[in-house]
């Protein structure tokens, strides 16, 4: 079992999963000790294309409109340095593997392709680098596949928008399964992220993931459900 959660503490609930994908700045080194210890392995939380920092002259000037991070040019070498400090920083303090998300630029910047796999690639020949998952990623496949452990599927099935959680319009859902259905040609764990507030709603995004291979983690817009 797998969990995603983005908030601080919470260690002895953590413990009960196999993997844990968590902020690196809300831990230390002795929090993840004490998870690795009951058979936790942490893995930082790693964005590869947008920045939450202050300025730098790596970022666009787009931003994005829900979590408001900067865009960045992910092939300029003051992202890439910044990017590969931060993993070594993580895995130095204890975190036992990487999870790589903002991955998905082929519809935004497709010229930025190249270099986040090369960036991908750097991450995961760091030394100590440990079990790596990539959030979707579709447009770097199949090369991404040999660069990563796992892939997760984010909001598969259900999602969250500014009126409240659903399903997604049967349109998304039918191109959704048409990637799913191409995924366990690669031999990687998958995983299904959908955000549900409702039992009747995370039934169905269980069941969906199933029919698909993945495991399936139900949690709120925040991740803050553990």
């Amino acid at each position: 079992m797998i969990v995603f959660y983005y908030g601080a503490g919470r260690v002895p609930e953590l413990a009960g999963y196999s993997r844990a994908v968590l902020q690196p700045e809300f831990y230390q080194p002795p929090e993840l000790h004490r998870l690795r210890e009951t058979g936790t392995e942490p893995l930082a939380y790693l964005s590869l294309s947008e920045d939450q920092g202050p300025p730098a002259p790596w970022q666009r000037p787009e931003r994005n409109p829900d979590w408001g991070g900067a865009f960045v040019h992910v092939g300029h070498p003051g992202w890439r340095g910044h990017v590969l400090a931060q993993a070594r920083a993580a895995i130095d303090a204890g975190f036992a593997g990487l999870f790589l998300d903002t991955l998905n630029v082929e519809l935004t910047y497709p010229e930025d392709l190249p270099p986040l796999l090369e960036l991908i690639a750097a991450l995961r020949a760091l030394p100590g680098s440990g079990y790596v998952l990539a959030n979707r990623g579709f447009g770097l496949l199949p090369e991404l596949a040999g660069h990563v452990d796992g892939i997760l599927f984010e909001s598969f099935s259900a999602r969250w928008t500014a009126e409240g959680y659903g399903p997604w319009p049967p349109d998304v859902l039918e191109g959704h399964a048409r990637v799913a259905e191409e995924l366990p040609r690669y031999g990687l764990d998958l995983y299904a992220l959908d955000y549900a507030d409702s039992p009747g709603l995370a039934d169905f995004a269980r069941r969906r993931a199933a029919l698909f291979g993945m495991e399936c983690v139900i949690s709120d817009r925040a991740l803050s459900l553990v």
